[in-house]
């Protein structure tokens, strides 16, 4: 949904803290779409006694950004509020009444934001999906509702990643069907494309049918996992403008790949975006990562291969200007066209040649400083399709 821009905006939002035994960074980028539809959550210390527990999340906003703003500022109050989730006070708090509380929590910001839509005469018709992790001392509790998705590192793997909300999967689509909808083109009614999420109140006022059984459901999927303090790494949390371009084991080696060469958790995830943005994403970008003591530290040895890889890249560049002749200067696009066509030892598994374009566009920049505006501007989208399949061609992606 919605249009894009002539050219990104990569200007960023960042954050970071720490607290609990854990660190977290956060970058968010309004990419090539007209507006800036994301919103994000990032709690230490949660209210009502919980000192120890923590709450992160990305909402992916749609046909609007007001869904998403509004439950990033609310959405933690009426989950830590309600009765069902007051067992979390407990000295053992009760797994399934933490999970429950959770969904309730869901269910009662989403028929509070419909009061308030319908006060305003239904002026409000956007949505939002919501991916988060709720980490207490013993568990950590992946939330899901819609597409942007979750994942837990753990001994150097993809441990667990939620399942997205899409409206072709079997049970989504007979929901849907139930109340009478249809997917069409994988969208709830050949419209929306996520087959649960956060208002979009259109799509629930099926008449006899509950707010879980409506074409579209704000029910969130609750996960309960127990944390293992030897062996969990990190966690990510992102809307689907990253998981467009990145698969679970790709997103999970870049990111790990980055904390061997810097502890600076805004620097990996703005390295995210950037890379996703190159790889060809079209959408909103948002990314929230926090550590565990387990997370990977910062190598010696990947620290100087990452300075050989970017020396490499950089006398790449000037040798094909060079190669060129003096008469024609190469455009960026070429130059990057070559470069996906070799074979480059020890680039960042998962990111590619995408994740050094800054690089090559330095030194590019360097060389050629009387280049055209076009080179920045319109042809950047050419650019990053024209390169980015080449270097898809060659990993088989």
């Amino acid at each position: 949904m919605g249009a894009f821009l002539d050219k990104p905006k990569m200007e960023k939002h960042n954050a970071h803290g720490e607290g609990n035994s854990l660190t977290y960074g956060l970058s968010s980028m309004q990419g090539w779409r007209v507006e800036m539809e994301d919103a994000h959550t990032a709690v230490i210390g949660l209210p009502h006694g919980l000192d120890p527990w923590s709450f992160f999340a990305v909402y992916d906003g749609h046909a609007g950004s007001q869904v998403a703003k509004y439950c990033c500022e609310h959405l933690l109050e009426h989950i830590t509020s309600n009765p069902d989730f007051q067992s979390a006070l407990d000295p053992e708090p009760n797994v399934e009444s933490v999970k429950t509380g959770i969904r309730t929590g869901f269910l009662q910001i989403d028929e509070h934001m419909r009061t308030i839509s319908e006060k305003k005469h239904g002026v409000d018709r956007s949505g939002s999906t919501a991916v988060g992790v709720m980490i207490s001392p013993g568990h950590v509790y992946f939330i899901n509702c819609g597409d942007s998705r979750g994942l837990l590192s753990r001994g150097g793997a993809v441990h667990f990643f939620t399942q997205d909300h899409k409206p072709s999967n079997p049970l989504e689509k007979e929901r849907i069907q139930n109340a009478g909808g249809s997917v069409m083109i994988q969208r709830v009614n050949g419209s929306l494309a996520v087959s649960r999420a956060l208002g979009d109140f259109d799509y629930k006022c099926v008449h006899g049918k509950g707010p879980t059984e409506q074409l579209v459901s704000p029910e969130p999927e609750v996960y309960a996992i127990e944390r293992s303090e030897a062996e969990d790494e990190f966690i990510v949390l992102a809307c689907d403008g990253i998981w467009d371009v990145m698969a679970n084991e790709e997103l999970c080696d870049f990111v790990r790949s980055r904390l061997e060469v810097t502890d600076d958790l805004e620097r990996v995830c703005n390295e995210v975006v950037d890379t996703c943005l190159y790889k060809g994403s079209r959408d909103n970008m948002s990314v929230v990562l926090i550590c565990f003591p387990g997370a990977p530290k910062v190598n010696p040895e990947a620290v100087k291969r990452e300075a050989e890889l970017d020396k490499y890249l950089e006398n790449r560049v000037e040798e094909i200007i060079k190669n060129q002749g003096e008469e024609v200067v190469p455009d960026l696009v070429h130059v990057m066209r070559t470069l996906a066509s070799e074979s480059i030892p020890n680039l960042p598994p998962g990111g590619e040649l995408a994740s050094k374009r800054s690089v090559v566009e330095a030194v590019y920049n360097k060389l050629n400083p009387y280049r055209s505006d076009d080179t920045d501007s319109a042809s950047t989208d050419d650019m990053w399709t024209s390169s980015s399949s080449v270097v898809s061609a060659k990993t088989g992606a």
